[in-house]
């Protein structure tokens, strides 16, 4: 059974900077593309980032580009996401998935969400 639980959410003010985490079980994240999306209060879950299985790809979501990096941790099998600069609008609760890469977006695997961490940026 596959489980990906984030972590590292927390309060922080505009121009701060948060790390994320995923930790998996019953999947191998090298051999998977892995992606971050986020929902905030009152809106639909929007990817946010992505990097595939052979981790040699990227890829963002316009606002985050530059700012955000996504990374893995083959021996923690953990992926990360690494956000600078924070804006109140990166205000939301972060999750992480598996799935396939179509047109440099992550689409999620079926299976239910993991509990996500909260990111809350203030201005």
């Amino acid at each position: 059974q596959v489980q990906l639980v984030e972590s590292g959410g927390g309060l922080v003010q505009a121009g701060g900077s948060l790390r994320l985490s995923c930790a998996a079980s019953g999947l191998i994240v090298r051999n998977y593309n892995m992606g971050w999306f986020r929902q905030a209060p009152g809106k639909e879950r929007e990817f946010v980032a992505a990097i595939s299985w052979s981790g040699g790809s990227t890829y963002y979501e316009d606002s985050v580009k530059g700012r955000f990096t996504i990374s893995r941790d083959n021996a923690e099998n953990t992926v990360y996401l690494q956000m600078n600069s924070l804006k109140p609008e990166d205000t939301a609760v972060y999750y992480c998935k598996s799935g396939p890469i179509v047109a440099g977006i992550l689409q999620p695997s079926f299976g239910s969400w993991g509990q996500g961490t909260q990111v809350t940026v203030s201005s």
